[in-house]
């Protein structure tokens, strides 16, 4: 018999067991003594790809970051919110830099790892629900290639709209993606051309996220090229005003809200 995995806060649970891990302190998973186990994440596609990731990089320190890390947090101006803030790294930055800073995220788990590790400022919720608390923001953040959040062509033009009704004027968006197309591994170009067959954009994966027992429900997270993601933004309130591709095929995308 098959049992399915049980629909649990993945995330919270393996960045508890990561921290407990990396910290020494709580319970952490055992590899049948002693010895802590690695966490790691599994992503699961719906195509039946299975891939699997060490967890510890969402505890990284600004010395183990990307440079389009650095880039992105540089540009960071004002009351920033940092949109699905998990562990916290972004946000312990901005914090010590004097940046006032909110993360957001739909992880009870991840915000209460957060807070252990000295997050003030935190939101549990999307970004459609925290219109009606009245905050107002200059900067939003979508790294760690949150730029995925945009899910396809259906959401992205009501996360943007979200994302204005939580903008004071002259505010900016920096997302970081990633240019699913310079690959030649037929398991990836199949499935382009199969999300494309059915109208989907070629990098829209549909996933879900697995860690011991535990398993999210299925969602869209997009993977698209700058040009993709231009054609989505285009006709909203926001403009694209730069792509910096510096580290292909990585990139980060800032928009600005429209006058």
């Amino acid at each position: 018999m098959t049992v399915e995995p049980r629909i649990g806060d993945v995330v919270g649970e393996l960045l508890r067991d990561t921290l407990a891990v990396a910290s020494g302190v709580g319970p952490r998973p055992l590899v049948g003594g002693r010895l802590p186990r690695p966490v790691i994440e599994i992503i699961e596609r719906d195509d039946g790809l299975i891939n699997g990731a060490p967890a510890a990089h969402y505890l990284d320190g600004p010395q183990d970051w990307q440079p389009y890390d650095h880039r992105a947090v540089d540009r960071a101006r004002g009351e920033t919110l940092d949109i699905g803030t998990g562990a916290g790294r972004i946000a312990l930055l901005l914090q010590e830099r004097g940046v006032p800073v909110t993360g957001l995220d739909t992880s009870a788990g991840a915000l209460a790892v957060s807070r252990r590790r000295g997050v003030r400022q935190l939101v549990y919720g999307t970004v459609d629900t925290h219109v009606a608390d009245g905050q107002r923001y200059d900067t939003f953040l979508l790294l760690g290639n949150n730029l995925g959040l945009f899910e396809g062509r259906e959401r992205a033009p009501v996360f943007l709209a979200a994302l204005a009704a939580l903008a004071r004027p002259g505010a900016q968006i920096i997302a970081h993606g990633t240019d699913p197309y310079g690959t030649r591994d037929p398991v990836h170009t199949s499935y382009h051309e199969r999300n494309r067959s059915r109208g989907r954009l070629g990098g829209q994966l549909r996933l879900r996220l697995r860690y011991r027992e535990l398993s999210t429900e299925w969602f869209d997270y997009l993977v698209c090229s700058a040009e993709e993601f231009a054609s989505l933004v285009h006709g909203t309130g926001w403009r694209l005003t730069d792509v910096d591709d510096r580290d292909k095929p990585y990139y980060l995308a800032t928009l600005r809200l429209a006058d």
